[in-house]
């Protein structure tokens, strides 16, 4: 048989094209697979931008006592440029102002002309409507990465407290930075000791307080004695923290008030005086002080405005706020005994909260006979409202103090410090009760919750002396004067004379926080548990039967 070379040859190289084409096609196939499983994975090796990502745990959520949600982290997109896969720097940066028409157009073009980088931020945070016009663009060296970004769906509401966290997810201020390390972990939620109904009255208290007396600032804190707790803590100008960012670093609202600024808080030092003086033996209920003198010391002179008629006890002293009376039992108490009980209640440090901004007071260097006259009734020393509510909240918790916290841990150890005995802290605290039933802190009253308390009006420290046309106002309560669970603390800064005072006397801490003080006691004992009692006797000294007769935020 003749053999056809030609066909035969013919035969093999038509197989052997298809064997070629089989094996280019297996090639191709493998590259696109390996290309799909990059895309979707990563590359096992990164390189240029992907080693810029790192994936990261989500942040743990931050919730009030009752489980109520005050931060999360929500899922965003982040617009990056790879400025070498740019071919018209301007064109891009021209188009992208399209969809973000605060953008710098120029400054953009310049960072997107640098061809030396490989990775450049360009926004942060992109809603879902931003993302997809960039997405319509169709612009070269464009990418999407997604982040989390934090979230706090109550606004304002204990702002100061959770603070804010960056772009990158690290705190910056308040809970989200002293408690960076344990939120960035992740996992469960982190429980604070804030109840949300509680912080909202206070918060719109303290507003409404601010608006009718024109106050630059203010603060408020609700704390429950017994555990040390804070239940409730602003500051006025509030701050959202969504929108913190934005706010330049001399905007008011960016300071906490309430842990991070000192303040001399005049006169609700006077209880603490007294408690001293009693408890060193010093002086005793039966004790009765002249205060119609002018005392001079260290070359000032210190009087009252209204001296108390004939002998004074000290429940006058407290209730008629007498700066010359309780001058008189701290001179019987002496500087080292009154320093020794100040640092005991903790006072002469920052207040031992989980806050890091917790400012540490201003104390005098030389402890001389003029400053243990004037700290007596809360001048020459100036502390944070924290510190002062917690060094309160001994005559509230029987004499023992404990440590304030914003963290809530059912399995926390208390380890109360015994700073006074029961029987005088009892003793004071009767001693406020009159200051509210017929001293000067009557308009802090309520019906049905049996309030102790003081005022404080300080005049604000100057250069060589104290400016006497802004002052700092306060009241410091306790509630229920006969079982004492909680303190409330109400500060306002260069109030002016409200609708409830005729001139320079309605700047008084009287007419301003003592009212502000009662109506917060007013709205948040119900949300307490606290049940009124109109069968206790009470002596108040005006006709009305409730705070919210003259004024309410409701």
């Amino acid at each position: 048989m003749r053999v056809n070379w030609s066909a035969v040859i013919a035969d093999a190289e038509a197989f052997r094209s298809r064997l070629v084409a089989v094996a280019v096609g297996l090639v191709f196939a493998v590259i696109a697979g390996r290309a799909a499983v990059v895309s979707l994975q990563g590359s096992d090796e990164p390189t240029g931008i992907a080693s810029v990502f790192q994936e990261s745990v989500r942040r743990a959520d931050i919730v009030d006592r009752h489980g109520e949600l005050l931060a999360t982290s929500v899922d965003v997109y982040s617009l990056f440029a790879d400025p070498r896969a740019i071919w018209d720097a301007g064109d891009v940066a021209t188009a992208l102002e399209t969809v973000f028409p605060d953008i710098d157009a120029d400054a953009l073009t310049t960072r997107l002309s640098d061809r030396d980088r490989a990775f450049v931020w360009v926004r942060r945070g992109l809603t879902p409507r931003q993302r997809q016009a960039v997405f319509d663009l169709g612009l070269e060296g464009l990418g999407f990465r997604e982040e989390s970004r934090r979230a706090y769906p109550r606004g304002p509401l204990a702002g100061h407290v959770l603070g804010f966290a960056g772009h990158d997810g690290n705190g910056l201020a308040g809970v989200e930075f002293a408690l960076d390390h344990r939120l960035a972990k992740g996992g469960e939620p982190v429980a604070l000791t804030i109840d949300s109904g509680v912080q909202f009255v206070l918060e719109s208290e303290l507003a409404a307080a601010a608006a009718d007396y024109d106050a630059i600032g203010g603060a408020g804190i609700v704390l429950h004695a017994g555990s040390g707790e804070v239940v409730a803590m602003a500051s006025w100008p509030p701050i959202d923290p969504n929108r913190a960012h934005t706010l330049s670093r001399s905007d008011p609202a960016r300071k906490d008030r309430a842990a991070q600024a000192v303040y001399e808080l005049g006169s609700v030092f006077k209880p603490l005086t007294v408690a001293a003086g009693v408890e060193a033996g010093a002086v005793g209920p039966a004790d009765r002080f002249d205060t119609r003198e002018i005392m001079e010391i260290g070359g000032f002179a210190i009087e009252d405005d209204h001296p108390i008629a004939g002998q004074a006890t000290l429940a006058d002293i407290i209730a008629d706020s007498s700066n010359v009376g309780t001058v008189k039992v701290a001179l019987m108490l002496g500087e080292r005994r009154q320093k020794d009980f100040f640092r005991r209640l903790g006072l002469l440090d920052r207040a031992a909260i989980e806050l890091t901004s917790s400012a540490a007071p201003l104390v005098p260097e030389d402890w001389s006979d003029l400053s243990l006259a004037t700290i007596s009734y809360g001048h020459g020393i100036a502390v944070s409202p924290i510190a002062f509510t917690s060094a309160f909240s001994a005559l509230a918790n029987g004499g023992e103090l404990v440590r304030p916290t914003l963290v809530l841990d059912p399995d926390r150890e208390l380890k109360p410090r015994r700073v006074m005995s029961a029987p005088t802290a009892a003793l004071v605290t009767a001693m406020m009760r009159e200051a509210v039933t017929r001293g000067t802190g009557s308009r802090a009253a309520v019906a049905g919750y049996r309030v102790a308390g003081k005022t404080g009006t300080a005049e604000k420290p100057i250069e060589g002396g104290y400016d006497d046309s802004r002052n700092v106002t306060s009241f410091a309560a306790l509630f229920p004067s006969d079982g004492p669970e909680y303190v409330v603390l109400i500060t306002l800064d260069e109030p002016k004379a409200g609708e409830a005072g005729g001139g320079d006397v309605g700047t008084a801490a009287a007419f301003n926080a003592a009212p502000t003080a009662g109506r917060v006691i007013e709205r948040i004992a119900p949300l307490l548990g606290m049940a009124p009692d109109f069968n206790a006797p009470a002596a108040l000294s005006s006709p009305v039967n409730s705070v919210a007769e003259r004024r309410t935020s409701l």
